[in-house]
């Protein structure tokens, strides 16, 4: 293949009309990059021979070595096809540019995917013909939806189902089939979901234009029709968009679902083996097949696929009815499947795997394919079966004409999703329309507004940039050799690391620098070594979409901060103003120098260095620009493993900081923050990214020794009612009632604890999303309002401190950006209504929604403080605008009550913080303050604020943790979700080895028509370290789990139960003969934390234990 000069591919980006911006994505181990490799092929950067098996894309040596892809890679692909304009016209040649992503599939990555499938228009999703449908290829559909992104089915490896499974060609369809209509069903499930949504929000939309004409009839009646203007009268019967009410259709209007299923007859699925290097869609047999059967192209690749049968001798195609009781094949398997299963056995079938001449013979003559002689001499199979399919249906073109027909280009997705984008962003109402329209329209002429999305930054060393590498051609071949052993002593460092043996590079490197002279000549040149190997530092460059305008180096553009909201565009933090200082077309393991960029492509660009920390908008003007990086499309795995980081040597420990800044800014997955003990801790996704993230840190940012603790895994504390419990504190108040005075006997407070029902912890923990929103604005109103008290102040500077870790609640609970789009009244509503499904204790949770005043940690999670007090000194939270007005008007509370009650509320963010059990977050736990009494004069309590300000503090604290203790407490462990697919012969050693680590089996299903087996447990994060190797060497690599953030579970047992009644005494003795597994997580948890821990030191003093020698 011929080599494609870089220039070509710049002249290229200038035509809109014929880029394809597309995404490869897939479950782990589907093929994605070896089906790139057959692309990059194309292109003369690889040898075919060498495709599905160099995996070009995966540059870094763990990826090499571990065969999975770790990290989103692009590269520009050139191709070109000859089109005709018209069916008599004469063909032209059109030049196509394919911007191509190829993504990770393990779960631990699926960031990157995000990443990638915001810069794209199209995606290509690749199913296994054998696995089926897998838990992240759920996911990437899901991702393709959200993102309204054109996808491609390919479904790959269909070679396994004739060499693996040695199915028939009619048992072959019949599975394809099935396969089929699962991925249909798990598209055809978004569809309907959004279905119900649209339809819930036609329904509230009518019930209020029926509520409101009913109440503008109501004052009609009450003040006398002739009272009011005809203009107003209009105006009732009118909605703002001013549709008349009365005319208003009674029926939800259906939406066209067509479009988003994949059909082979519409030709967006392709049938494939990427190892094999072959592909094709119906359209292409029907070609084969158009002149031999009398039938139109267009016509004969509708009925290609499904039930319908070719009558041999009329060749006229009959539907399942017409059949007369003949047993004729289906056409997909006569005209199809048929002759690639006759290829197989020409080439690799036989008794002896050696092929059949004869038969090869005749079908490279009907095919009219020439083979080399070389080839046909061949001893190895697979060398004339990758030549007989490289000329007869080659796998680049197969997908690449797919993409090019069924998928957009950038103008024509960007009319399409651009809107949708855009009116989810904040503030949309105050975009400006020149930006607006530059982006639906991805305009690039010179004057338009230019606005890039920067889904990740990419960290690049100085050496491998355009400006240091060798211009003017090819290697010399002293460089060629010098780049071969540099890489070959990377990959032999990376398997002896692997293997666990010495590393020798040290040794090596010593002798490669050794020097024979003279002592002082030595001495000088040691430094300069040093300098060397320090000279290459990491330069972050910028992963982006251009979607509109034209981006040019030296230009200034805007950097727009996380909560950039057009409506206050001069906003402290204020958009940052930087300077490009270069553009790179990305392609794959190097990159090329470019002066500019039109809209539409996809580019790396350097010079954004500090101003953006994961992702973020360029816009080249300030006022009226869009913040596509706060919009909740984007969805990454939680980082839920946490590492404390140290230095081996003490001095290196600036190096690791800076080392560590930067790992965050080039992971969009990793999360970096210094404890208040001083700890340098990392949030990671899972075990294997913790490992990539560490040798990342190692190698290429710090370049110093790390060590690592051990993984810290975040808990819940929660109580629960249970049978044997104690009995309580105080029985005169009721259980979990504690009245506590403060050591000064001023202030009493009387607070019950209660346990929250399950449904309204499970409302909050999704809809923790429009609490922080709800609270953001409360707090933009209640600034407004203030003239600078005191308490503003005092408040402003704890929400200072809350700020500083905010991060950190996020960063543990996955579904912390959830129902953002609710508003007050929606969310109090449904709050309430969810309140009202408890049928214990229905008194208590009544009117709950009303009262709340807080909800903590964080004032975003999942517990409520609830004020009982007949003066509702704490406030309401969930109150309009309105009741604010009435409450500050009408108030009778003394302004020491407000002030102290200001302090109960930040006693109840410090005890759900750190409960009692293990200092972990509460959940689910419902705080209700019933009385707060001042039994001093208000001058003593104006004279002694401060010192009861922190008794207050105090005594709330202690008081909800007695309360919380006075119930049956509950450990909460986070728990993966675990699908693993396995074979019959190792389905014992997979549930041992989840039973040994706490795991619980929730499914099992039998894969049709083989034997493996699709098994779904869950397992506690704290036990899976390790999880995925142990399960590999029990099943000798025949089984891999793939580990999803699922949530938190209570483990139901109490920590501090003790038997107490005479038959638990006797059945299990004093000391309880089982042991407290909570006990045993909680006392792990104090131990970590440095927090007493009961321990016995000596077990059986009386025994005397001799050893035998």
């Amino acid at each position: 293949m011929p080599v494609v000069p870089p220039e070509k591919l710049v002249q290229l980006q200038q035509q809109g009309e014929g880029i394809r911006n597309i995404c490869i994505l897939a479950h782990v181990d589907h093929g994605k990059t070896s089906l790139t490799d057959a692309l990059i092929a194309t292109n003369g950067i690889i040898s075919p021979k060498l495709a599905g098996k160099i995996r070009y894309l995966d540059s870094r040596p763990d990826e090499q070595l571990r065969g999975i892809t770790m990290e989103s890679s692009a590269i520009s692909l050139y191709f070109s096809l000859l089109r005709r304009s018209a069916p008599e016209a004469k063909p032209e040649q059109k030049e196509y540019l394919i911007n191509l992503i190829d993504s990770p599939g393990h779960i631990d990555f699926s960031s990157e995917v995000s990443t990638a499938s915001r810069l794209c228009d199209g995606a290509v999703v690749l199913v296994d013909a054998v696995e089926g449908v897998c838990s992240q290829t759920v996911t990437v559909l899901r991702q393709t939806w959200n993102e309204k992104l054109r996808p491609i089915l390919v479904i790959n490896k269909m070679d396994r189902l004739i060499t693996e499974w040695k199915l028939s060609p009619s048992e072959a369809y019949t599975h394809l089939s099935k396969l089929l209509e699962q991925v249909n069903a798990v598209m055809g499930s978004f569809s309907l979901g959004e279905r119900m949504e649209d339809d819930l929000r036609w329904r509230e939309r009518i019930d209020e234009k029926v509520n409101a004409v009913a109440a503008a009839k109501d004052r009609e009646d009450v003040d006398g029709t002739d009272g009011l203007p005809k203009s107003r009268k209009a105006q009732i019967l009118e909605d703002d968009e001013g549709v008349v009410t009365s005319s208003t259709p009674a029926e939800y209007e259906e939406k066209e679902d067509e479009d988003i299923y994949f059909e082979p007859e519409r030709n967006n699925v392709i049938f494939a083996s990427a190892i094999d290097g072959w592909a094709f869609t119906p359209r292409q047999f029907a070609g084969l097949y158009e002149k031999k059967l009398g039938i139109k192209r267009h016509v004969l690749e509708k009925f290609l696929w499904g039930d319908f049968y070719l009558d041999a001798k009329t060749k006229r195609v009959l539907g399942p009815k017409h059949l007369r009781g003949r047993h004729l094949k289906p056409m997909f398997v006569q005209l199809v499947l048929e002759q690639i299963w006759a290829v197989y056995e020409g080439t690799t079938g036989g008794p002896n795997g050696k092929g059949d001449a004869a038969l090869m013979e005749k079908i490279t003559k009907s095919l009219n394919i020439n083979i080399p002689a070389h080839v046909m001499r061949s001893k190895d199979p697979k060398a004339m079966l990758s030549a007989v399919f490289g000329a007869w249906l080659p796998l680049s073109t197969a997908l690449l004409v797919s993409v090019i027909e069924q998928l957009p280009n950038p103008r024509t997705a960007q009319e399409s999703r651009m809107p949708a984008l855009l009116a989810a962003s904040p503030g949309s109402d105050h975009l400006d329309e020149k930006v607006k329209s530059a982006m639906v329209h991805s305009s690039s002429a010179m004057g338009e507004p230019a606005v890039a999305y920067v889904s990740k930054m990419v960290s690049m060393p100085e050496s491998e940039l355009p400006i240091n590498k060798r211009r003017g051609g090819m290697l010399s071949a002293e460089e060629a050799r010098e780049l071969g052993r540099k890489k070959r002593a990377e990959i032999a460092k990376a398997q002896a690391q692997a293997n666990g043996e010495p590393d020798v590079s040290s040794v090596t490197d010593a002798l490669s620098t050794a020097a024979i002279g003279e002592d002082d000549e030595i001495e000088t040149s040691a430094p300069q070594v040093q300098q060397d190997q320090d000279t290459d530092p990491e330069h972050l460059i910028g992963f982006a979409r251009l979607f509109s305008g034209t981006l040019t180096v030296g230009d200034e553009v805007y950097v727009l901060p996380p909560k950039y909201t057009p409506a206050r565009p001069h906003a402290q933090p204020q958009p940052k103003k930087v300077t490009i200082t270069a553009l790179y077309l990305l392609m794959g393991r190097s990159l090329e120098s470019l002066n500019s960029v039109p809209a539409g492509n996809i580019v790396g660009i350097a010079g954004l260095d500090g101003a953006i920390i994961k992702s973020g908008t360029i816009c080249s003007q300030n006022e009226g620009a869009p913040n596509l990086s706060s919009t909740t499309a984007i969805s990454t795995n939680a980082p839920i493993v946490r590492v404390a980081l140290e230095p081996a040597f003490p001095g290196d420990l600036d190096k690791m900081i800076k080392g560590l800044k930067l790992l965050e800014q080039a992971d969009p997955a990793v999360v970096y923050e210094q404890l208040e003990s001083g700890e340098h801790v990392i949030l990671t996704a899972g075990e294997l990214h913790l490992e990539r993230c560490l040798k990342d840190l190692q190698e290429r940012y710090a370049k110093c020794e790390i060590q690592a603790g051990e993984a810290i895994v975040p808990y819940r504390e929660s109580i629960a009612r249970a049978e044997e419990m104690n009995p309580p504190m105080h029985p005169e108040l009721g259980r979990g009632c504690v009245e506590g005075v403060t050591s000064s006997k001023q202030v009493t407070v009387r607070i019950r604890v209660l346990p929250l029902p399950t449904p309204v912890t499970e409302f909050l923990l999704k809809h923790t999303g429009a609490i922080k929103r709800l609270y953001s604005e409360r707090q933009a109103q209640e600034q407004e309002r203030s003239t600078g008290s005191d308490h503003v102040e005092q408040g402003e500077s704890e929400d200072q401190v809350d700020d500083i870790k905010e991060h950190d609640i996020d960063a543990d609970d996955p579904l912390a950006e959830g129902g953002h789009n609710l508003t007050m009244s929606e969310f109090k509503q449904k709050l309430a209504d969810t309140f009202l499904e408890e049928k214990l204790d229905r008194e208590v949770w009544k009117d709950a929604a009303e009262h709340i005043a807080a909800f903590g940690p964080r004032r975003v999670g999942p517990n409520v403080l609830i004020d009982r007090t007949e003066d509702v000194v704490c406030g309401k939270f969930l109150r309009e605008e309105h009741e604010i007005e009435r409450t500050l008007n009408g108030t009778t509370t003394t302004k020491h009550q407000s002030t102290f009650a200001d302090k109960i509320a930040y006693a109840f963010q410090l005890a759900t913080y750190q409960g009692p059990m293990c200092n972990e977050p509460l959940q689910g736990v419902a705080v209700i303050l019933e009385d707060l009494s001042l039994h001093c004069s208000d001058n003593e309590a104006a004279q002694n604020v401060g010192r009861l300000t922190g008794e207050i503090i105090r005594t709330t604290r202690d008081s909800i943790r007695l309360g919380f203790l006075d119930w049956s407490p509950r450990i909460l462990l986070a728990m993966y979700s675990c699908e693993i697919q396995a074979s019959a012969e190792v389905l014992g050693r997979v549930y041992a080895v989840i039973t040994r680590r706490s795991g619980r089996i929730v499914s099992e299903n039998l894969l049709e028509p083989s034997t493996n087996f699709t098994i779904l447990a869950l397992l506690p994060v704290a036990e899976s370290f390790g999880f995925s190797d142990e399960i590999r060497q029990r099943t000798s690599g025949f089984a891999a789990p793939q580990l999803v953030f699922e949530g938190f579970e209570a483990l139901d047992e109490d920590p501090f139960w003790v038997p107490r009644t005479e038959e638990e005494l006797e059945d299990l003795g004093e000391k309880a003969d089982r042991e407290n597994v909570a006990l045993r997580y909680v006392e792990r948890v104090r131990s970590r934390k440095g927090l007493a821990v009961r321990r016995k030191v000596v077990e059986s003093a009386e025994k005397q234990k001799t050893l035998k020698r």
